[in-house]
């Protein structure tokens, strides 16, 4: 039996024809005998007899009928739990996200959303590989992920909502002869140490590419996934490294110069499940961080001429791209 059919059945019984249960559930009476066939097929004794010309129920079927009242009443109850959960604007929402944009994001969103009424944030650091931040989406509201603009896009089975297309330049000490310059080209770098990222994680194309532009391969010293180690590692004079210019915090010890020659750009989004936005307190959330995305884009960030400064230069505005295909940096798209 299902709900539907206990309707019927309790229709029936105030209604008193099948004609008169079909008018007010606007269907046919063949579909309403049909459906009371299917559910006498799951009772053992019979739900009703004629009386008549009509079709009237039996005690058992008084019984079923007022028994569908009750499922009724509590289907309807279940049914406001949920809309009270999805319209709840509190509601707790867990987001996930990589470091560079964990620490980048989470201070927007807590200030943004403190307060009562508004979403309670559970916040989580998760560094992977391109390939398994569509995954997180099980364990998470929101999981901000990145990748490299040229990477396949992300799988369909998980929704998409754009935060940043952010450059990467290339992170040197601030006393290094290439710093003196604008830009840099792959054949510039390609004989100098660098710090790269594990396998599997997307900056390593990037690398790969300066290489392949260069035309020999490049001599990795180090391997190190976080951007503030890689910063001060970098100071250190212990090699050259891709750094994103927006997300990665600054060094004073440190300056980023763009670079020519090479597609360096990633992508920063946010992926969940569908149905997660049916919640209202996540779609707060996910407003907050595109706002949140607003504000680092508008921020003067361009690669700098001075030890960790981002000011931006004319060159450095042309190479603040925002996502929206409005400017590019020359020669790098």
């Amino acid at each position: 039996m299902d709900e539907r059919q206990l309707r019927i059945l309790r229709e029936l019984g105030e209604l008193g024809s099948v004609t008169a249960v079909a008018e007010a559930l606007r269907v046919t009476p063949s579909a309403i005998s049909q459906q009371l066939r299917l559910l006498q097929r799951s009772i053992p004794v019979p739900l009703t007899e004629r009386e008549g010309r009509r079709l009237v129920l039996t005690q058992a079927g008084q019984a079923l009928a007022g028994a569908a009242i009750e499922v009724e009443s509590a289907l309807s109850r279940a049914r406001h739990s949920v809309d009270d959960f999805i319209e709840q604007p509190d509601g707790s929402v867990s987001v996930a996200a990589f470091h560079s944009a964990a620490a980048t994001f989470f201070p927007l969103l807590l200030r943004s959303l403190a307060g009562p009424g508004r979403p309670q944030l559970v916040l989580a650091d998760e560094d992977v590989a391109q390939d398994r931040f569509p995954q997180l989406t099980r364990d998470y509201d929101l999981v901000v992920a990145h990748r490299l603009d040229h990477a396949p896009p992300w799988p369909r089975t998980v929704a998409v909502t754009p935060l940043l297309r952010e450059p990467l330049d290339v992170a040197m000490p601030a006393g290094h002869p290439l710093a003196a310059g604008r830009t840099v080209t792959p054949g510039d770098v390609a004989d100098q140490p660098w710090i790269s990222v594990h396998e599997g994680f997307p900056l390593l194309a990037t690398v790969e590419a300066v290489a392949t532009a260069a035309g020999r391969r490049l001599t990795v010293t180090h391997r190190i996934n976080e951007f503030s180690v890689v910063a001060e590692v970098v100071a250190a004079g212990a090699g050259l490294a891709l750094m994103p210019r927006w997300t990665a915090r600054p060094h004073p010890a440190v300056v980023l110069r763009p670079l020519d020659g090479v597609h360096a750009l990633r992508h920063i989004d946010v992926l969940h499940r569908p149905e997660r936005t049916a919640r209202r307190a996540v779609r707060t959330v996910l407003a907050a961080l595109q706002r949140a995305a607003e504000d680092v884009r508008g921020r003067d960030t361009g690669a700098g001429d001075g030890a960790g400064s981002r000011e931006t230069d004319a060159q450095g505005r042309a190479a603040a791209e925002d996502g929206r295909g409005r400017r590019r940096a020359p020669g790098r798209d």
